[in-house]
């Protein structure tokens, strides 16, 4: 992969969302269409992997656990190869598992928070049945879906080390009026970082037919126009936080197709 860019997110990126719609500024207009996970861009399918994936197939609880494990450690060792490229040094992420409320470097939060990384500790939180709701709610299943809920968090790990996160809040601070747009742009990177993370492990003789179909449809289930929609049965793009199905299966497919971290400014991408 090519070598990480410390992304300077500068104040201007403000004035450039000031000049912009009330709609976040990247990808297309949520559908009138029902709700349906299987939209969005397609890849052609991929060959099947020369080897013998690593990683270990969920079946059961355990070897959810054991899989999410997995991912994560093999996501950070990838990043932590990229850093050593560019000669920057990186600091792990710890990974926690949980299933009722815990205290955090970020406060008390409970499993109804969804998978999230919290910067003060560096640490991704993760309930494991929120991959059942997926299942249960949307259709929603197969190993490389949970890969990349995983491989998102960890995406939100790369903007701590490289201060995207940091200069986002300041930012959301100084112009509150356009946290909810910073938002969405953060959260679109970290998706196209999981995609990043997608392409090593096709290069690596890791990916299987189906596996990116698997995590274009959870990029989807987790949309803010599908949530919206399917629980409100409207859509209101001012309210986003994390993008459509549509935005965040184009920038998860823009990272897995280039491979680069460097293709993943989507700070940029917003300023024409």
């Amino acid at each position: 992969m090519a070598a990480v860019r410390i992304w300077c997110v500068l104040l201007g990126l403000v004035f450039a969302v000031a000049g912009c719609a009330t709609t976040t500024v990247v990808g297309t207009p949520p559908a009138s269409s029902p709700p349906s996970v299987a939209e969005g861009p397609r890849l052609p399918t991929v060959p099947a992997a020369t080897a013998r994936p690593d990683l270990p197939v969920p079946t059961d609880a355990a070897e959810v656990r054991q899989f999410i494990g997995a991912v994560f450690t093999d996501a950070q060792q990838q990043w932590q190869e990229t850093f050593a490229a560019a000669g920057v040094a990186y600091r792990p992420a710890r990974l926690v598992l949980f299933t009722a409320a815990l205290r955090t470097g970020c406060g008390v939060e409970t499993s109804k928070v969804g998978p999230f990384y919290c910067p003060a500790d560096r640490t991704v939180y993760l309930d494991a049945t929120f991959f059942d709701e997926l299942q249960a709610k949307y259709g929603v299943g197969g190993d490389f879906a949970q890969a990349y809920v995983v491989a998102h968090e960890v995406g939100h790990h790369i903007q701590n080390m490289t201060g995207t996160m940091a200069q986002v809040a300041r930012l959301e601070r100084s112009a509150p009026q356009y946290a909810n747009q910073l938002s969405v742009l953060q959260e679109l990177q970290a998706d196209c970082y999981a995609g990043v993370w997608a392409h090593s492990t096709y290069e690596r003789g890791l990916l299987e037919p189906g596996d990116i179909d698997e995590a274009l449809n959870a990029a989807a289930a987790v949309g803010d126009d599908f949530l919206q929609r399917t629980s409100t049965g409207t859509v209101r793009p001012e309210n986003w936080t994390h993008g459509s199905s549509a935005q965040r299966q184009q920038w998860f497919t823009t990272g897995y197709q280039s491979g680069d971290p460097n293709a993943c400014d989507t700070f940029q991408a917003a300023r024409h």
